[in-house]
């Protein structure tokens, strides 16, 4: 991994120049490379995160920063120029971190006083209700661009990058040949004109949620996949991050039992339309949560894609390939729910069997 050398102590020339730029900014020194201490942070799916410290000229305060160090392969989901300019413009709207620096393999971010959630805290009414609002707040962002939908057309560029690693074997147990079919049959059943589509996280797992307990604010990081598309899908795929703990002694497991009963995602709805200022009916409730459970299918293909490829160019220790198989599993499985139909019948034995939504 290109951080070994990092946590040794050996840093880049480019990241040195950095880190002393931002300590002359700030009227410190940062000559003795020696000084800085680096604190490994853990929850990043694909990068690797540190916290960097050192003494200010008085002795007494340490100034901190965010080291990310790119993951292997990122390239193959997003382009970085992009995200970087994402990341710029949250930095505009006060959203997030500042970006402080930039060099080859990574970037100096703002450190942010504020801890993680974890996945336990997804399930807390009040952080949930601040979490709903946040992502309101989010949708509604004036960003560059045309608001046009990305979700389908990424999905496809995916495919093709899932076909041209894949080996055989995986090919033929994740049925790529069939998922273009799929993934056109889903932007049919799901486009409807009345969709509110905003600039949406598509990344919403607890690790990219952050809070201040002090004031009780949220702040959302880690922009790599944001766009915009239907907030439907935004919502859905964090209902689907509920199900993991990326903590655990298996990262790469889900556990559907977790996925929130009925009540629970109404809260949340109904948290995220009455933050705008106005009481919804319970019409624009229920149309919601019934738009946000046909987008799990989305979810569950999308992360799919994200598992094989991942476990081809990714040297993370997580299991991508089963994570990608439970995936595919639970989309087959909720299929057949949400819109009648399976592939066929011997989906209903696959492993991780739970039919959630109900």
């Amino acid at each position: 991994m290109k951080a070994i050398g990092f946590m040794e102590g050996k840093f880049p020339d480019e990241l040195k120049k950095v880190l002393r730029s931002v300590g002359s900014e700030w009227g410190d020194v940062v000559d003795d490379m020696q000084a800085l201490e680096v604190v490994p942070l853990k929850g990043a799916m694909t990068n690797e995160v540190f916290q960097i410290n050192w003494p200010t000229k008085c002795g007494n305060l340490n100034r901190k920063v965010l080291v990310r160090i790119y993951g292997e392969g990122v390239e193959a989901f997003f382009d970085r120029d992009d995200e970087i300019k994402t990341f710029e413009c949250m930095s505009k709207h006060g959203q997030g971190p500042r970006l402080l620096g930039r060099f080859a393999d990574g970037r100096v971010e703002e450190f942010i006083h504020a801890r993680t959630l974890s996945a336990a805290d997804l399930r807390d009414h009040e952080i949930s209700a601040l979490v709903a609002a946040k992502m309101r707040e989010f949708h509604d962002l004036e960003m560059p661009g045309p608001r046009a939908v990305l979700l389908w057309n990424r999905m496809r560029d995916w495919l093709v990058e899932a076909k041209t690693m894949c080996s055989a074997k995986d090919a033929k147990e994740f049925r790529l040949d069939n998922l273009e079919d799929e993934i056109d049959m889903l932007e049919k059943e799901l486009s409807c004109d009345h969709l509110d589509i905003g600039f949406c996280h598509n990344d919403l797992q607890y690790g990219n949620i952050m809070l201040d307990e002090e004031t009780r604010s949220i702040t959302l990081i880690d922009y790599e996949y944001a766009s915009f598309n239907p907030v439907a899908y935004d919502l859905a795929n964090h209902f689907c991050e509920m199900l993991a703990n990326y903590h655990s002694e298996t990262p790469h497991i889900l556990d559907h039992n977790k996925y929130p009963g009925l009540e629970e995602r109404r809260r949340f709805v109904h948290a995220y339309l009455s933050s705008a200022g106005k009481k919804p009916s319970e019409d624009e409730v229920e149309l919601l949560l019934q738009e946000v459970e046909k987008y799990t299918l989305a979810s569950h293909l999308f992360w799919g894609l994200w598992g094989i490829i991942s476990g081809y160019v990714n040297k993370i220790e997580f299991d991508y390939t089963e994570y990608a198989r439970q995936r595919f599993q639970q989309y087959r499985l909720r299929k057949q729910k949400l819109l009648g139909s399976s592939d066929n019948a011997s989906d209903n034995h696959a492993t991780g069997s739970a039919v959630y939504g109900k």
